[in-house]
């Protein structure tokens, strides 16, 4: 490295801003390389830590090291040779000697590179080949010149990076540490000691140049718990800038309104029911504004909980809006909370609609002057629970803004330029992470005075805790996890998809139908495809009419005109269809209590959620459900998730199982932050790390926002972070599948 003006702290920050060609060694040709992987500074080229290490203390000599067995041996080359053989394919052949036995190596692949007299580590198994021992393609790490075999106790592999040998960056490495070390840490003594961790310039020397291998795991756990605190402080610092410190929208504490609700409503809510209750009405009460995620089991209730948070909002003087992503499932929002309010008598009767008086719920001294008023907002209708049927959306929009609807339920229509709602105090959106965050901040921005409503998302894909830190770390988090009384898991089995499967899927049809029961058939397309091997929604709806014509079917996907799927799912619910072929647009928010049977074809292609959250469409009535999955489980992870729906039921231990074979990478793939920017953390191996992690920020923002401590690993964040993770931002498709 050239020669620089010595700072007095050398930050990781600071190291940061060191193009890394600044290094010994390091010139124009590898810095491109190093570039195009975004090792572009010291920093970047320190945080590079090795994927495994060889521990020369470990080592086997090459005549005792055990046949047929995974071993690493060291070693001079002594012979080194390329070769044409059949098929125009080229063998190379190493022999490495360690002075008192020898080892033959050969490789069919002509970029492996050695020289006579360079010392080499091979890892792999040792056969016998005629008399003699022989290695197959091993694993071969090369030394040479100042860099020595013998100099190294462990030997740290790092990942190749741009077509640079394991040997190359070590050498950048080692020449970048030691300009580097000693390295200012971001936390102070009494903090690694309560913590249990080693400084900062430690960790790196350690995880790059061990002395021993126990010294990797006191490195590895330091930087891994660097890793998370990045990610923690910048959702901690998010959640205080957008919420801990704006002024909320006040709501009363009396709850009269939801008492008497509460007294109508003939059954108790469960236990998870009732603290998810508590946590929102804490929430709604305080002065800053509510930012939380509310999920829950499939049929675990959580319609109720929100409708009695609504309740409250209203009591307050406010308006309430849900939004839904499709609109099958803000109808069935809009028709479920209308029937709920009927039954406690707070709604409208329907021979009264039409007559009840336009003073607002509030107009008098009586806190109940008019039942509760709710309307629907979609793209292609609009309609209210106090009126016979649709009006006309201008209408619509001049009760909202005159607060006469108290709790609008719609689609991303009720976020367009021309709405205004009297007084927001309470935004819900479900299934939030079909939504781009712009659509989220817009429906939390309905106000004009300042203020910022309570913003409660909804999710019914339960999310493991860990999972939930890195992706939605600036929300608190409510889960319902108890189910109500009565209700009875979901029968599960699996066939072979395939010609067979269809005679087993039409004798399951017919015998719930000739109960009197409902059926949905789900495949992953709505058309055939060339491309995918996988049955449509159209061509299974064809095959369902020819080969049981007497009974009812219907098609329904996203596809359709916004009516026509409107009028399927009206005919589904009065019973008017016996089988309804579909794709996932029936994956939320479908409630037929009649329905008791759902058959999924190529069930492999559908995530290990997705599945149970269609599994939830059926037994949620007095009929026990049962769920028929035809999978091609042609490979392991197919395999994995049919047997884990099968294994369970509980969302929950699924969702976890589902963290376990897709892993944190697949979760979040390539574009999101969170845990895609772990280079060594595991949220799951390491969900200690995270949680003290988790503390140490909130703890930090709570006490000294701008702090120097906050602000420096918000500097970092900023760096060596993407950007946070929020909603998946993209388009909302009621045809999704995992494919």
């Amino acid at each position: 490295m050239t020669t620089q003006p010595t700072p007095l702290k050398r930050t990781l920050a600071y190291l940061d801003e060191i193009p890394v060609d600044m290094v010994k060694g390091i010139g124009a040709v590898t810095r491109k390389k190093l570039d195009s992987v975004g090792v572009g500074s010291v920093a970047r080229l320190l945080l590079h830590a090795p994927r495994r290490y060889l521990d020369r203390s470990q080592l086997f000599d090459i005549g005792a090291a055990p046949v047929d067995e995974e071993v690493t041996i060291g070693g001079e080359v002594t012979e080194f040779s390329k070769v044409r053989i059949k098929g125009g394919r080229t063998m190379v052949a190493a022999r490495v000697s360690d002075g008192t036995s020898t080892v033959r190596a050969v490789w069919f692949n002509p970029y492996v590179r050695a020289t006579v007299g360079s010392e080499v580590l091979l890892s792999g198994k040792i056969e016998l080949f005629r008399g003699s021992r022989q290695m197959k393609s091993p694993d071969m790490q090369v030394f040479g010149g100042k860099e020595s075999l013998l100099t190294h106790s462990v030997v740290p592999i790092h990942p190749g990076v741009g077509g640079l040998s394991p040997s190359k960056i070590r050498e950048c490495i080692a020449n970048a540490l030691s300009r580097s070390i000693p390295i200012e840490d971001v936390l102070n003594e009494s903090q690694l000691d309560h913590l249990d961790l080693v400084d900062r310039s430690t960790a790196f020397q350690s995880i790059h140049f061990p002395q021993e291998m126990r010294d990797v795991g006191g490195a590895r756990k330091r930087l891994i718990f660097d890793e998370f605190l990045r990610i923690q402080m910048a959702f901690k610092a998010r959640e205080h800038d957008d919420y801990q410190s704006r002024r909320g929208v006040s709501n009363v504490e009396t709850g009269e309104l939801t008492t008497r609700f509460r007294s109508q409503v003939p059954f108790d809510l469960t236990e998870g029911q009732e603290e998810a209750l508590q946590s929102i009405r804490a929430d709604m009460i305080a002065t800053t504004p509510m930012h939380r995620l509310l999920q829950g089991e499939v049929g675990s209730g959580k319609t109720i909980v929100v409708v009695l948070a609504m309740l409250a909002s209203v009591e307050g003087g406010h308006q309430g809006a849900v939004m839904a992503p499709t609109e099958v499932l803000a109808t069935q929002h809009y028709l479920g909370t209308a029937q709920i309010l009927r039954d406690a008598r707070m709604a409208p009767a329907e021979e009264d609609f039409g007559a009840a008086g336009t003073s607002s719920l509030f107009g008098g001294r009586d806190p109940v002057t008019r039942p509760v008023r709710i309307g629907l907002f979609t793209g292609s209708r609009v309609t209210a629970n106090f009126v016979s049927g649709d009006v006309d959306r201008a209408q619509g929009l001049v009760w909202l803004g005159d607060g006469l609807i108290d709790i609008a339920f719609g689609t991303q229509a009720l976020i367009q330029p021309d709405v205004n709602m009297g007084s927001l105090g309470l935004a819900v959106v479900d299934e939030q992470h079909r939504f781009g965050v712009e659509q989220r901040v817009q429906l939390r921005s309905a106000r004009n005075d300042g203020a910022v409503p309570d913003f409660l998302l909804m999710t019914a894909t339960p999310i493991p805790r860990t999972l939930a830190m890195v992706q939605y770390g600036d929300l608190k988090v409510s889960s319902i996890k108890d189910m109500p009384s009565g209700r009875v898991p979901v029968e599960t089995v699996a066939v072979d998809e395939g010609p067979k499967a269809e005679a087993v899927i039409d004798a399951e049809i017919r015998r719930h139908v000739s109960d009197g029961r409902q059926v949905f058939v789900v495949c992953p397309l709505v058309n055939e495809s060339d491309k995918i091997e996988a049955r449509s929604a159209s061509s299974e709806f064809e095959r369902i009419r020819e080969s049981l014509p007497h009974v009812r079917s219907e098609l329904l996907h996203g596809q359709m005109p916004s009516q026509d799927k409107a009028d399927v799912m009206g005919r589904v619910r009065s019973g008017e269809i016996d089988v309804l072929v579909a794709t996932t647009v029936i994956e939320v928010g479908i409630d037929v209590p009649n329905a008791t049977l759902i058959v999924v074809r190529n069930a492999e292609r559908f995530g290990l959620s997705q599945l149970h959250q269609l599994r939830g469409r059926v037994g949620r009535g007095q009929y026990r459900g049962s769920c028929l999955l035809a999978a091609n489980s042609s490979t392991d992870d197919a395999a994995a998730r049919i047997q884990a729906m099968l294994d369970s039921n509980d969302g929950y231990a699924l969702a976890m199982r589902d963290l376990e074979i897709r892993g944190q990478g697949k979760i979040f793939g390539d574009t999101q932050s969170g845990a895609a920017d772990l280079r060594l953390g595991d949220i799951v191996r390491d969900a200690d790390l995270l949680e003290a992690a988790a503390g140490v920020a909130a703890t930090a923002v709570e006490e000294a926002r701008g702090s120097l401590f906050v602000e420096a690993i918000l500097d970092e964040a900023d760096r060596f972070l993407g950007a946070l993770p929020e909603a998946i931002d993209e388009e909302v498709n009621d045809d999704a599948v995992e494919l």
